[in-house]
């Protein structure tokens, strides 16, 4: 045990230092300015407190060493472009000095991929003050920025007839030839993505994790209490920060248009088994979206409107908001046409509400793709003039052409 973080958790340093942060951190969104208006700015305190329950849950309730436990990402917890046909099971570590196992039913889901990951901390971090340091220490000490370092996916493992399946979680390659997902000595944790084509007709996966060396629970202490409210405080900093340099410093600069960048999405606990595309997109109240692009052949793809936060809107559990590939209205040529309004001008395709948002983050993502990912082009005019002249109004239009591959 370090005594050292003990005594700043039992002195009440640790706890002061959690509150500076995550004061500091809420008011990140005043470097906004008249960019984010009062509905951005009500969500983005909302978004506060969803990151704090995601570090309390991951780092405070899910983070013992010898009783580690793969959970659900907490709800509506729709963070990073987060898809609604996927689940996120969570397993948090201290490190990757362990061995483990993870039993389970694939149950019918069709697709998942397991991966393990590092992310920027010292090993003194339920030690220090933080507050001090601001977005500065993020250099040292970020559990936003996750760098994928094992990936298996369902492909590779092997099922029996009733699609049981057992996986051998360390740094050394199992000598049995049982399925492996590999974790290096600074592995803080995995994540499996189940991704679903139709929720409502598939039966979801059953999985358990356990320490391969049979370590039992015990009471908790002083300095991992310290070391959980460390890593929560600076989660919610860190995605802070994030949101604040992907809109400000990055995609902001290139409204409505989709790139393809596999290093920015690997850099944030990424897996390489798709296309995901980042962009934002911007329109007064009174004016249209439309999108349109071409899938790529691949088993599963979906385009998202989020906020500027990188949330998905509310309107995502009434259904609308996003459209994928085993539920889109397609053209007769095979591609998609998207419609972003605050009423459907009856144009076909597909329409999504942005629920009163006037900007925000929007993804591509294709899971499992055969070559590169599609072009996008996309127009901007009024909705009165959309519904009015239909699909010709866009004719007389010069389109955005987006969707290049950054590298």
């Amino acid at each position: 045990m370090s005594e050292k973080a003990a005594q700043r958790l039992l002195q009440g340093r640790a706890w002061d230092d959690f509150c500076e942060q995550v004061r500091q951190a809420g008011h990140m969104v005043n470097r906004f300015g008249d960019t984010a208006n009062e509905l951005d700015r009500t969500e983005w305190y909302r978004f506060m407190t969803r990151l704090m329950r995601n570090g309390f849950e991951r780092f405070m309730e899910n983070c013992e060493p010898d009783r580690p436990r793969l959970r659900d990402a907490p709800w509506r917890q729709g963070m990073n472009f987060q898809s609604p046909d996927q689940d996120h099971l969570l397993a948090e570590f201290v490190d990757g000095t362990h061995d483990y196992r993870i039993i389970g039913n694939r149950g019918t889901i069709p697709y998942f991929v397991m991966a393990s990951w590092t992310a920027r901390q010292p090993a003194d971090l339920g030690e220090r003050d933080w507050a001090d340091g601001g977005t500065a220490a993020l250099a040292q000490f970020d559990p936003a920025i996750l760098r994928t370092t094992g990936f298996l996916q369902s492909d590779l493992i092997h099922f029996d007839d009733e699609g049981n399946f057992e996986v051998i979680v360390s740094r050394e390659k199992p000598a049995n030839g049982k399925d492996w997902l590999p974790i290096t000595a600074d592995c803080v944790g995995i994540l499996v993505r189940t991704v679903y084509h139709r929720r409502e007709d598939t039966e979801p996966p059953r999985m358990r994790i356990e320490r391969l060396d049979g370590a039992k629970p015990r009471p908790l202490r002083p300095d991992e209490v310290s070391a959980s409210l460390a890593k929560t405080a600076q989660l919610v900093l860190g995605y802070a920060e994030l949101v604040r340099s992907w809109w400000q410093d990055n995609l902001g600069k290139r409204p409505n248009r989709i790139r393809f960048s596999r290093a920015v999405y690997l850099s944030n606990g990424g897996v390489p088994d798709r296309h995901h595309g980042f962009g934002t997109w911007e329109r007064n109240e009174d004016e249209a979206l439309v999108i349109s692009f071409t899938p790529t052949p691949c088993d599963y793809w979906i385009f998202q409107l989020c906020n500027i936060w990188q949330e998905n809107l509310d309107n995502y559990e009434d259904g609308n908001g996003y459209v994928q590939k085993y539920r889109a209205s397609y053209e007769k040529d095979g591609s998609v046409r998207i419609v972003i309004a605050e009423q459907d001008p009856g144009i076909g395709g597909n329409w999504i509400s942005p629920l009163a948002h006037v900007h925000g983050g929007m993804s591509l993502r294709l899971i499992k793709t055969e070559g590169d990912p599609p072009a996008v082009t996309l127009h901007r005019l009024p909705l009165t003039r959309l519904k009015t002249e239909g699909l010709a109004a866009l004719a007389a239009l010069p389109a955005i052409n987006s969707g290049e591959i950054e590298d």
